[in-house]
């Protein structure tokens, strides 16, 4: 976080209440007007919104790019660079998070008006880039952005997909995958570089060659050469105090058209290969269902990997004489197990194409890579079959089996060795068909394994790397997850940034943790009215939001009960559904009693193949079918799915929500975010002892904050018992009658079996363990029901959430990997 005593001061035109409007600045209008006619070839009378949005960034960009090439030119040979492999960039839209970060928002504003064009209409033109699929994406876009703000330097690498995350429509309820074409209209923010190309290999043989002294040289014939070229994006930091550079690759074919074949007439096979290179940048996330799409998702993760590793050599090259000194110029982060390919590409280019020898490849790769581990789940963590790298990659598997190798004689020595533990820690899988650990390849890769919560550390040790936590126990260490204030504050809730100012100074603007400073005003009647003023108008502008996505009217002046995240069992949004139909039973039964007004607000996608997510949306569908054509309830209870959910739509939500759901099984979360931006824009928290939540618990005061249901070792402890769900089953009536009336049809007439596998999954094992937390769940329900027909201590918990989460700051967390993972000064 900044404490810059300047800057502090230097609050944004828009972000601080009485500030005096800009004066209308002429040369941002003549840029963007320039732009207009000469780039996007438009004269101001036929400009449509889009050509006045591509105008408008192009004449940012430019302001850009002054401080990007001063970035990049201040940046000497002696400092050290942290480049973050990510499969997944969920940056979101960049215009406006742009113009906010360069302190502009109020001359692009007054240019723009003065050409008779709205900012606020034009900025929602843009599609957003979304090149992730929750939560690690989006990290990964907050963490480039704090990496600037911290004058960190710092490289993103990953891939340029063609279509993002599918765009998601629900039709009858059951959700349909739709490409997400965000490069349709071009994109102003991004540069191709194609003097900026490497060759990346796949399949083939190893030729084994005898160096003349005495060792082996071994090469890779490929079979099949890709290219990647670079696009690189400008990242902006806070106040734009640096601009760092998020590289993403696009795959290219060697040869685009065989025109011996076009010639013949074969106009299709001529394109063939061009398509089948192509496809590794098409899709983000294709479905690993099939023997080919497994394949195609390795091949995704070794040709991004492989091209920025091969990128970062080549620039270390130009500035030292060799390769030793590596760790002390790079440290490479690898976001989840997707790039832990690098562990063996790093020592291939190493050894094999600048001829270092194999200790001292080893020596420099473990000082180089670090390693965030995502999941607590085993299925999660990526294991390849070793027939698939053997023909994908055969010179990668060599170099995995002698890391094994090595890496369990080194255990023999110190005399650590036994079947058991060869089995736990070796690389290479031998129960299920033989597969590659990549999970364990990272770890042993690695200076530094991080967890991203304290609670989710502490079970990495604990679990599944509990084996290598023993032989490796000062490795793993804790870095707690954190959001950019500046996107998940400052702009998607701007009124309340103007109330924080005016109450907290405009510090906060640059100090996430100065929001401490709001407990002096909390119990300040005339700051609370304003504060729920300005929540007013953001549940109005959700409720017109979801009107016009579902059809479904809200009153903003219910509780807004708000899940959104990826659609998953752990994440238990059938949990939240169970206690709706709970809910809606228990009104119709007493329609007389004072019930609290409840909008039950879902949203999320499920992955194309998870069949059981995609039931779970269409179990939130027809209960919304039943509960909002219900007269009896109206007015009471409300649910709304929001369709293709993304940032932008999260943008709306978040400063909306009254009430945030975190009820994952505890123990599986690993940290969350969404929780974090929720609770710092005022929603009081429910949830489990899982993930940041315990953290968020830590800071906002156990009084603020819903706690229920078992903790991670209850839940571990209760798993274990074959009858858990029939006993919780048998111990409340008022579940028993919800799953027997989802389990029937009450809520599906028209196919009255459509649910009858997920309830029967509930009755038999549930390992998710809805069923043993529902009651505790209801009971936290009916609690904050009480608690909202108190509304000044409801706004109270409200505004000590805002004030106590300053330390969630993405900030806070990139000062501590710079300290203590990568070794790189901060500012």
């Amino acid at each position: 976080m900044l404490k810059d005593a300047t800057l502090a001061h230097e609050a944004p035109p828009e972000a601080a209440a009485g500030a005096a409007q800009p004066r209308p600045d002429p040369d941002m209008r003549e840029a963007i007007l320039a732009k207009l006619r000469f780039a996007v070839g438009r004269d101001v009378s036929a400009a449509r919104d889009h050509d006045w949005y591509v105008a408008t960034a192009l004449a940012v960009r430019d302001r850009v790019v002054e401080r990007w090439l001063d970035s990049i030119a201040r940046t000497g040979p002696e400092k050290k660079h942290v480049y973050y492999f990510s499969l997944e960039f969920l940056i979101g839209r960049l215009f406006f998070d742009t113009v906010s970060n360069l302190n502009i928002v109020g001359e692009v504003r007054q240019a723009l008006a003065g050409l008779g064009v709205d900012l606020d209409r034009i900025r929602a033109v843009e599609p957003d880039a979304a090149l992730g699929n929750g939560g690690l994406g989006r990290l990964a876009a907050c963490f480039m952005e704090s990496l600037a703000t911290l004058d960190i330097p710092a490289f993103g690498y990953g891939i340029r997909y063609d279509y993002g995350l599918f765009r998601q429509a629900i039709v009858d309820g059951w959700q349909h995958e739709i490409p997400e074409d965000w490069l349709s209209f071009g994109n102003p923010w991004e540069f191709e570089r194609p003097d900026i190309k490497y060759l990346v290999r796949f399949g083939g043989s190893v030729e084994m060659v005898g160096r003349p002294d005495g060792t082996i040289q071994h090469i890779w014939h490929s079979a099949e050469t890709v290219v990647a070229v670079a696009f690189d994006t400008p990242m902006v930091g806070w106040r734009g105090r640096r601009v760092n550079t998020l590289r993403l690759w696009s795959a290219r074919a060697a040869d685009p058209l065989v025109l011996e074949a076009f010639n013949r007439g074969d106009h299709v096979g001529a394109v063939a290969d061009r398509m089948r290179v192509e496809a590794i940048s098409r899709v983000l996330y294709p479905s690993d269902a099939t023997p080919a799409g497994q394949e195609l998702r390795l091949r995704q993760e070794f040709f991004f990997t492989s091209a920025s590793l091969q990128d970062l050599l080549r620039r270390h090259r130009e500035r030292h004489p060799d390769f030793s000194n590596l760790p002390d110029h790079g440290a490479i982060q690898l976001n989840d197990t997707h790039p832990a390919i690098a562990v063996a590409e790093l020592m291939r280019l190493l050894v094999d194409e600048h001829n270092v020898r194999w200790d001292e490849a080893w020596r420099i790769t473990t000082a180089t890579l670090n390693y965030t581990n995502h999941t607590l789940m085993p299925e999660a963590l990526e294991t390849w079959p070793v027939e698939l790298m053997e023909r994908v990659l055969p010179r990668h598997i060599q170099i995995i089996y002698l890391i094994n190798f090595l890496h369990l004689e080194s255990l023999a020595k110190n005399g650590e060795i036994s079947a058991d533990l060869v089995r736990q820690v070796s690389l290479i899988d031998e129960s299920h068909g033989r597969r590659v650990r990549m999970g364990p390849l990272a770890f042993i890769g690695s200076r530094r394994v991080n967890g991203v919560s304290a609670l989710h550390t502490e079970l990495m040790r604990k679990t599944v790397f509990s084996d290598l936590h023993a032989l490796y126990p000062d490795r793993i260490t804790n870095k707690t997850n954190g959001i950019t204030f500046r996107r998940w504050l400052l702009e998607a809730n701007p009124d309340l940034t103007r109330l924080l100012v005016e109450a907290v100074g405009p510090q906060v603007l640059d100090d996430a943790e100065a929001l401490s400073g709001l407990e002096r005003v909390v119990g300040d009647p005339a700051f609370r009215d304003r504060f729920v003023a300005v929540r007013r108008r953001n549940k109005e502008r959700l409720a017109q939001e979801i009107a016009a996505r579902t059809g479904v009217k809200v009153d903003p002046a219910a509780l807004f009960d708000v899940q959104i995240k990826r659609i998953h069992e752990y994440k238990r949004q059938h949990l939240n559904l169970l206690e709706t139909a709970a809910l809606y039973a228990a009104i119709k039964a007493e329609p007389n009693r004072d019930w609290t007004p409840r909008v039950k607000i879902f949203a999320g996608k499920a992955a194309s193949s998870y069949v059981v997510a995609k039931l779970i949306i269409k179990l939130a569908y027809d209960l919304a079918q039943v509960i909002n054509n219900d007269p009896d309830v109206r007015g009471r209870l409300a649910v709304a799915f929001l369709p293709n959910y993304n940032v932008s739509l999260a943008e709306i939500i978040i400063p909306a929500a009254d009430l945030s759901e975190q009820i994952s099984t505890a123990g599986l979360e690993a940290s969350g975010t969404g929780n974090m931006k929720l609770a710092l824009n005022g929603a009081i928290t429910i949830g489990t002892l899982d993930g940041a939540n315990v953290e968020i618990r830590e800071q906002v005061g156990p009084e603020n904050i819903t706690i229920f249901g078992l903790t991670a070792p209850e839940a571990l402890a209760r798993k274990a018992e074959p009858d858990h769900a029939s006993r919780a089953i048998a111990a409340s009536p008022r579940l028993a009658s919800v799953l027997d009336a989802i389990g029937s049809g009450a809520f599906s007439p028209d196919d009255p079996g459509r649910f009858a596998g997920l309830v029967g999954g509930l009755r038999d094992h549930d390992p998710f363990l809805v069923t043993d937390d529902f009651d505790a769940y209801w009971e936290a329900q009916r609690g904050l029901d009480e608690l909202w027909h108190r509304p000044e201590e409801w706004w109270r918990k409200s505004l000590l959430n805002v004030a106590r989460v300053g330390w969630f700051s993405s900030d806070r967390t990139i000062r501590e990997y710079a300290e203590e993972i990568w070794r790189v000064p901060v500012g």
